[in-house]
């Protein structure tokens, strides 16, 4: 008995049987055979860097949860390298950051959309602060180590001259710490908060997260999403005018079975969020409601995970002196797609032709990217996501 158990406590093995059984690179061809997806090698090399740190993971994972004793007679495992995904719009980012994280075989794991990750850790500072003294970043990355050894990024991105304060030092202790990153983003990190205020107090977070990451550029053939593409004058309607307006009351009509027009609000952050008409999980708003009010993420991921279906009237064509709304439009967009929030509009002008120059006009690229995703088949059938 006493045999039994020091080899028990000595045995160098991990478990990989369930790591050996998610093959990412056969369940990627086994949606292309179905034509889900369409072949390409440039996804493939990045599958098979997502595929070598799934089985780094377990073992790493497997380590990290034994016993204090099992630790002394065990093989150390050092950490895995992260992963930092970027590339232009459509090109797969997304799905394959989800077959990895949907298939690694380990608990401690979370995916999140970044600007999700960045409320959250907002809120816990002003917590902290308001019952503690001193720094709260440690504090925050020791609560984040506790409870996840894996962080899955979409969409990483820093706009805010807030978050670019905070990043260096978080990144810098989670790391130290012991989490794996896997992010996506449309720039390469030398290329994150550029023009922004104060830039170079966030340069150090560029030398942490280059120093910690393997940097993979991820250039597909084509943008994926447009593949998809279904009619757009079915759910975007453009222009605006008598036609867009009698379109929309007729889709609300069509979905709420005829239901009177009536506002209906929510609760963020303790202060209430109206629109102007609800009924159960259908919203119908305009583009003044939405991006011309001083809102921001908090609000549009409320408005994300209350309603399955969202309509938006008068989305007008966006000049130099609207980067603003600009700005809170790309964050609208952003939240309703992690949700999977249907989407019907009207609009001044083409998606591709929203907002085409002026500060931002970059990230805008990849809201319209979105918005003509949003209008696919695939993506009208996919079920509402609302937590």
């Amino acid at each position: 008995m006493l045999k039994d158990l020091f080899r028990q406590i000595i045995s160098p093995e991990f478990d990989n049987s369930v790591a050996a059984n998610s093959n990412l690179e056969k369940l990627y061809q086994n949606e292309v055979s179905k034509k889900h997806l369409w072949h390409d090698s440039a996804q493939i090399s990045t599958v098979n860097h997502l595929q070598t740190l799934m089985e780094c993971m377990v073992r790493y994972a497997g380590f990290e949860t034994r016993p204090s004793l099992q630790k002394i007679f065990s093989p150390a495992q050092s950490q895995p390298e992260s992963l930092y995904i970027y590339g232009g719009v459509g090109g797969g980012k997304s799905m394959l950051m989800d077959l990895f994280f949907e298939n690694c075989p380990i608990k401690q794991k979370r995916r999140v959309h970044f600007h999700a990750f960045m409320l959250e850790v907002h809120a816990f500072n002003h917590q902290w602060r308001q019952e503690n003294d001193g720094d709260p970043i440690y504090p925050l990355a020791k609560k984040i180590r506790n409870d996840f050894i894996l962080l899955c990024f979409d969409e990483f991105q820093v706009t805010d001259i807030t978050d670019a304060m905070i990043l260096g030092r978080l990144f810098g202790e989670l790391f130290s710490l012991g989490i794996v990153l896997v992010a996506t983003s449309n720039r390469y990190p030398d290329d994150l908060y550029t023009g922004g205020l104060q830039r170079d107090l966030f340069l150090p977070f560029i030398n942490i997260l280059k120093k910690n990451t393997k940097v993979l550029n991820l250039t597909a053939d084509r943008d994926y999403r447009l593949a998809h593409l279904h009619a757009l004058t079915t759910t975007y309607f453009c222009p605006l005018g008598k036609e867009a307006d009698l379109f929309l009351q007729q889709s609300y009509n069509e979905f709420t079975n005829h239901a009177p027009i009536k506002p209906g609000s929510l609760k963020v952050l303790g202060r209430e969020l109206t629109l102007s008409a609800v009924h159960g999980d259908i919203a119908m708003t305009h583009f003044e409601e939405l991006c011309e009010r001083p809102l921001g993420s908090a609000d549009y991921l409320e408005i994300s995970r209350e309603f399955s279906t969202l309509l938006i009237a008068r989305i007008p064509r966006l000049h130099l002196d609207k980067r603003n709304e600009a700005k809170r439009f790309v964050t609208l967009i952003d939240a309703l797609y992690e949700h999977k929030v249907k989407l019907i509009c009207t609009a001044e002008v083409p998606a591709n032709q929203l907002y085409t120059e002026g500060d931002g006009a970059f990230e805008f690229e990849r809201t319209v990217s979105r918005l003509m995703e949003m209008q696919s088949e695939s993506y009208m059938s996919s079920g509402h996501v609302s937590n």
